[in-house]
């Protein structure tokens, strides 16, 4: 059996897509994970199973979350081993290192095009600085997520692809939890 994290987009951002997480422990139950972990209130999941790829499993956890809990949202899914290469990968370790609440791992459904990206970061009338690593887009935001115009929507329509993004404390957090 092999160790997985799935992360759930836009849930628990104030009233939109409330989902308990023992809800989603138990969908991953009812769906024949094991060990099924969750961490803060924003969708992080860390399970165990036998079904090998990740778009599969993406595809169970949307179509059971949806079926189970009336939940509508993309689950971005990826393996232990993808995940500690997600964390080596990282282009930014300075500020990983030095300020990990503005720096943002955008786990993407499909990997952008690179030049999707480079037309992005021209785009960005502020200082935030962005990277793409196979199906991880490295976000730095120095003054803060909360002011950037660098939004969930726009990154979406840039990058022509859908993700979630979580801090470098999460990734961290997630990664220790798939550790043995």
């Amino acid at each position: 059996m092999a160790t997985f994290i799935a992360l759930l987009r836009a849930v628990n951002l104030g009233s939109h897509n409330k989902v308990a997480m023992s809800d989603l422990r138990e969908l991953l139950l009812k769906l024949g994970m094991a060990d099924g972990q969750s961490i803060l209130q924003s969708g992080n999941l860390v399970f165990g199973s036998d079904v090998r790829a990740t778009a599969e499993l993406e595809r169970l956890l949307e179509a059971g979350a949806e079926k189970r809990l009336g939940l509508k949202t993309d689950f971005m899914v990826r393996s232990a081993k993808e995940w500690k290469a997600l964390i080596e990968a990282n282009p930014f370790p300075r500020e990983a290192r030095l300020d990990p609440g503005h720096l943002v791992a955008l786990v993407t459904k499909a990997a952008p095009a690179p030049a999707a990206v480079a037309e992005l970061q021209k785009s960005i009338k502020g200082r935030e600085v962005v990277k793409a690593v196979g199906r991880c887009v490295y976000m730095v935001y120095p003054d803060g997520i909360g002011s950037s115009r660098l939004t969930g929507a726009v990154l979406d329509r840039r990058l022509g692809t859908s993700g979630t993004g979580r801090n470098w404390n999460t990734v961290l957090k997630l990664g220790a939890l798939t550790t043995p």
